[in-house]
């Protein structure tokens, strides 16, 4: 079905009521004519008015909705900015992250590293429970190391290393509890190298400060012996029968006993 517009409508009715005029003259007097021309004419006025009003405000709503619609394509393009600036933000902030993740295991590995590295020095520094002859005390690793160093040169057979080693372990720990073997051991040391003036010195100096030592005994037939091979038999003969008296019960004492016998 056609459908005319709105104006050419209204110019189609007021053709047709023009062409109807002429009958209705026919009919009513010239004033009624008049009169019905003018209000078909004011009518069609009104009609007209109201029809390009209708065109105008259809005209300003389609502009205003135009313009609704330019101000949203503009506020989603500025959205799309915003999405695509946060999302470029994010990815920055995650490399960040993850930067950060890799530097804070650094740290946290170096931080390890250091702790390790500071207990092993503790260890190193603290103070070690050792049994030596049979007496228990405490000593410090390095303390204990160079016992253990100089100890070990006098087993492989080096005397003169050891006597060096132990004289100067004496000389830096003469308090440590290790002195009473580290003389008696440099005394061992100095008769090794046929040094029997030294060796009984050093064997002497364990006897007079530690008369106690489980070693005291042994120290004392070591001095006989280095009077034996020094030709002070009468020395020897003399340091036994101290031996004897002093530790009666002891091997060394039993040993002096059969080397004295065997000087008469």
């Amino acid at each position: 079905m056609l459908r005319w517009p709105r104006p050419v409508l209204g110019a189609a009715a007021a053709a047709l009521l023009l062409l109807a005029l002429p009958a209705r003259a026919a009919l009513f007097e010239d004033d009624d004519a008049r009169r019905a021309i003018v209000e078909l004419r004011q009518r069609l006025q009104q009609i007209e008015q109201s029809q390009a009003k209708q065109a105008a405000d259809a005209a300003k709503a389609q502009a205003q909705l135009l313009e609704q619609v330019q101000v949203l394509q503009r506020s989603v393009l500025e959205l799309n900015g915003q999405i695509e600036a946060l999302r470029g933000e994010l990815a920055k902030l995650r490399g960040t992250d993850e930067q950060l993740t890799r530097d804070l295991a650094d740290v946290q590995r170096r931080q390890k590293d250091i702790t390790q590295g500071v207990d092993d020095r503790i260890r190193k520094l603290e103070p070690v429970k050792v049994s030596v002859d049979g007496r228990e005390f405490m000593a410090d690793p390095e303390e204990k190391r160079l016992y253990d160093e100089a100890l070990g040169v006098l087993r492989n057979g080096d005397y003169d290393k050891s006597a060096l080693l132990f004289g100067a372990f004496l000389r830096r720990y003469p308090g440590s509890g290790y002195v009473d073997s580290a003389r008696f051991w440099l005394g061992n040391a100095q008769y090794g190298l046929r040094q029997y003036k030294d060796a009984i010195a050093s064997f002497r100096a364990l006897v007079s400060s530690s008369p106690d030592s489980p070693r005291a005994p042994e120290a004392l037939l070591a001095v006989a012996n280095c009077q034996i091979e020094s030709k002070d038999v009468k020395g020897a003969r003399a340091t036994i029968g101290e031996l004897i008296k002093t530790y009666p019960k002891s091997e060394a004492a039993q040993a002096g006993r059969e080397r004295l016998a065997a000087l008469k």
